[in-house]
């Protein structure tokens, strides 16, 4: 990658847009282009250096430049960033894949499985675009967006089946206050980012049922045990669950009000029907869009979720919140593990 390559960024909502102010902050003296749908944003961001619809109060770089014109922002881009939506990206990349710069690295911030085909954004991403899984990279973990845009320290971590690829697109983005490790396990990644948003969505839910500490905690570690199944089934690796892919993301999506997921949780847990949740999301949780691929998932590969399959069921209008708790820990008596 030529470090005189413009770096490009898709999606300009709370992390895209985060997420290119990483780039920016990383790459002082090079370009950050950052496409957006709506010309409103792409105007404020270009015009002021804000974007006060999803960071409200954060100064942008001035080395990022906003357009509504992908080709524009793809044209010589050495580094792809897509944020997302995750059940849009499949139509949306069949638009751009000519338009991607020869050897330009893909990278997905988006933590969704797609309807339907059960796919991992990876996967969708090799699909439409014919790349070759060393030129895809997940960046995933602990990462609300508000708190990097702050500034405030976060470790991440960047996946790659290549390592080599995996340490180049980290050296790009590690300003002061962002930090990335490597890992070559995309699989084990991408799953605990996407099954985190579910089990955000069910501690939510406790939260809004006024429930206790015990019970969320317990949510957690059984959600916890939950993902590492599901990420052994497929060949992830028990080890990046444990990790700031799996643990770490998990705890700060269940338990942050700045996570969407914990919030639209919370807000069925109240009492709110999934149409009036969505009313008031002005971002999409992934949890709700990918809740039933992860269960038909699990169902396919023969993996016990039952967090899940209940979050899933008051999703579908099932099951009542009033009649989750008893079925959030509901397994057969075994002795505690992940893979028990």
């Amino acid at each position: 990658m030529s470090d005189q390559q413009p770096l490009a960024v898709l999606g300009a909502g709370s992390w895209g847009t985060t997420f290119a102010k990483i780039l920016a902050d990383a790459n002082p003296g090079r370009t950050v282009k950052l496409w957006g749908r709506r010309q409103q944003i792409v105007d404020q961001i270009n015009a002021s250096h804000r974007n006060q619809d999803y960071l409200p109060d954060i100064e942008l770089p001035t080395n990022i430049v906003a357009s509504s014109d992908v080709a524009e922002v793809l044209r010589e881009a050495s580094l792809v960033t897509l944020a997302v939506p995750a059940q849009s990206l499949r139509a949306q990349l069949a638009h751009w894949r000519g338009l991607l710069a020869p050897g330009a690295i893909v990278v997905s911030l988006m933590k969704g499985l797609e309807l339907d085909t059960d796919a991992r954004m990876s996967e969708v991403i090799a699909e439409e675009l014919g790349l070759a899984a060393n030129r895809i990279v997940v960046v995933s973990g602990p990462n609300l967006a508000m708190e990097i845009a702050r500034r405030e320290p976060t470790a991440s971590v960047v996946a790659c089946v290549d390592e080599a690829v995996a340490g180049q697109v980290a050296a790009l983005c590690t300003p002061s206050y962002f930090r990335p490790y490597t890992n070559t396990d995309v699989v084990g990644v991408e799953i605990g980012g996407i099954v985190k948003n579910v089990i955000a969505l069910a501690v939510g839910i406790c939260e809004g049922k006024q429930m206790g500490d015990n019970t969320k905690a317990s949510v957690i570690t059984r959600g916890l045990a939950e993902t590492t199944r599901l990420a052994l089934a497929l060949g992830g690796e028990a080890d990046t669950m444990a990790g700031l892919a799996g643990l770490g993301d998990l705890v700060a999506t269940c338990s942050s009000p700045l996570s969407r997921n914990h919030s639209a949780g919370r807000l069925l847990g109240e009492g709110l029907s999934l149409a009036e949740v969505n009313a008031r999301m002005t971002q999409t949780a992934e949890g709700i869009k990918s809740g039933r691929a992860v269960h038909e998932l699990a169902k396919k590969l023969g993996v016990d979720m039952p967090i899940t399959s209940a979050v899933v069921a008051v999703l579908e209008g099932k099951l009542d919140v009033d009649g989750l708790g008893p079925l959030l820990l509901a397994r057969e008596l075994k002795s505690e593990g992940a893979s028990g």
